[in-house]
């Protein structure tokens, strides 16, 4: 007869194996996460590297000074689904799924667990509500001048990240941007729309350019267009997005105009450059049209090399 205490001990271990192999703990295999800030989200698990490098106070930062790993700052109360628990440099980070960004990936989706608050029971998805047009407007407005941030949608940043990932040595006054993109503050141009409608619409532009319905634009010219378009009517392809606004001020004339985030604005000055800014609705699309065509559906084929771009109605 086998020993009651053995017994304990054969079963502890076979729990005890079955945990490590799930990545997860017995307890923790279905539990859920809630963003108390907000949440910057990878698609590595390794933000030490992102934000630190080698040396504690470099950024990882591509050929054109972004952040390629940043995926998107999810709003406070996102809900995500915890997938796997690794420890990073004595870290905890969770590999994460979430409604508010449901794009495929093959690299998976990263947050750090000081973000957010654990909950053992599913609890339901953010409240999404769209803001009323003026406060959509005034949201785009306050976001001029606003850095260029490849994945961010918070114009003032995240500042905890200059807190939970801390240089290891003082940036210098005149790394002032280094600074401010260390803690992601600014957007891109799906950000900008995503921050002035408080995260109700997609974040990427892989999605914007089916979003609401189509302004009937195909074949026709500059002038022709700008007596079609709305102000929040949106200019897309897969790759950018600018908002079109009608503004009166003494430097925009009762004019339509466009803002948008680019990273290419003063590409020729060195630094850091791009940015949020607002143009003349017409310069905008002389600019686009000489190399690309307007179409009503972006699903549409075109010849050859030929590209395309289209203009959205979602806020009716």
């Amino acid at each position: 007869m086998i020993p009651f205490k053995k017994v304990l001990v054969v079963i502890f271990a076979f729990i005890l194996v079955g945990e490590l192999n799930s990545g997860l703990p017995a307890k923790q295999s279905a539990k859920y996460a809630i963003s108390v800030l907000p949440t910057p989200v990878l698609n590595t698990p390794d933000f030490p590297a992102v934000f630190g490098e080698k040396d504690g106070s470099t950024l990882r930062l591509d050929e054109k000074n972004r952040i390629k790993e940043l995926e998107l700052i999810c709003f406070p109360k996102t809900v995500f689904k915890i997938e796997e628990i690794i420890e990073k440099n004595g870290r905890i980070i969770y590999k994460v799924t979430t409604g508010d960004y449901p794009y495929p990936t093959n690299k998976g989706y990263f947050i750090d667990s000081r973000f957010v608050k654990i909950v053992e029971i599913q609890p339901p998805e953010r409240h999404k509500k769209l803001p009323l047009k003026l406060t959509i407007i005034q949201n785009l407005l306050s976001a001029e001048g606003s850095n260029y941030v490849w994945g961010g949608n918070y114009k003032d940043g995240v500042p905890q990240m200059l807190s939970f990932y801390k240089p290891t040595s003082s940036l210098p006054v005149a790394a002032a941007k280094v600074r401010d993109k260390w803690m992601l503050k600014g957007v891109d141009s799906s950000g900008l729309l995503y921050y002035a409608t408080n995260g109700y619409t997609p974040r990427n532009s892989s999605s914007l350019v089916s979003y609401g319905n189509p302004v009937r634009i195909a074949g026709l010219k500059v002038d022709e267009i700008i007596q079609k378009v709305q102000p929040l009517d949106i200019i897309v392809w897969i790759g950018h997005t600018s908002v079109i606004l009608n503004l009166y001020s003494s430097r925009h004339k009762d004019i339509e105009c466009v803002i948008e985030s680019r990273i290419d604005y003063d590409k020729h000055k060195e630094g850091f450059q791009g940015g949020v800014r607002i143009r003349p609705l017409k310069e905008v699309l002389v600019e686009i049209m000489e190399m690309r065509i307007p179409v009503d559906n972006y699903d549409q084929k075109l010849e050859g090399e030929k590209k395309k771009f289209v203009i959205r109605r979602w806020y009716e």
